[in-house]
């Protein structure tokens, strides 16, 4: 099954008030091309891999694949079924500036990026399955 929406979105405040700005992936991007597909960022439960990440205006644009015979394959495909689709990335971040009601974001080591019910970013989600 081939999945893909937005992982993160800039310039919008997450429900921990970070923000991440365009830019912030460009140097993982470049580094890695891919990233593990996780289940609620267990890394026990990988579900496939993302293969396309790129920023544009909006935000991290990803597009991956769900793999049958990983650990949760299965499960992040009845996930969605069901209507699960929200993505939340896991990272480090690298460069950031605090402010008094949270973070800017500048430049984030992404790590996995997984299939959520409820994420943080509450507009980060799937847009397609198919």
């Amino acid at each position: 099954m081939i999945v893909e929406g937005y992982a993160a979105l800039f310039g919008v405040a997450d429900l921990e008030r970070d923000i991440v700005h365009r830019g912030a992936f460009r140097r993982s991007i470049a580094e890695r091309h891919t990233a593990p597909m996780l289940l609620r960022h267990d890394s026990r439960l990988r579900a496939g891999v993302w293969f396309a990440l790129r920023e544009d205006v909006r935000g991290l644009f990803v597009r991956g694949r769900i793999e049958a015979d990983a650990p949760a394959g299965a499960l992040a495909m009845r996930l969605i079924g069901e209507g699960v689709d929200g993505l939340s990335i896991g990272f480090r971040t690298l460069v950031q500036r605090k402010r008094a009601d949270g973070r800017d974001l500048y430049d984030l080591d992404l790590i996995e990026i997984s299939i959520v019910p409820r994420p943080m970013a509450p507009r980060a989600r799937l847009s397609r399955a198919l």
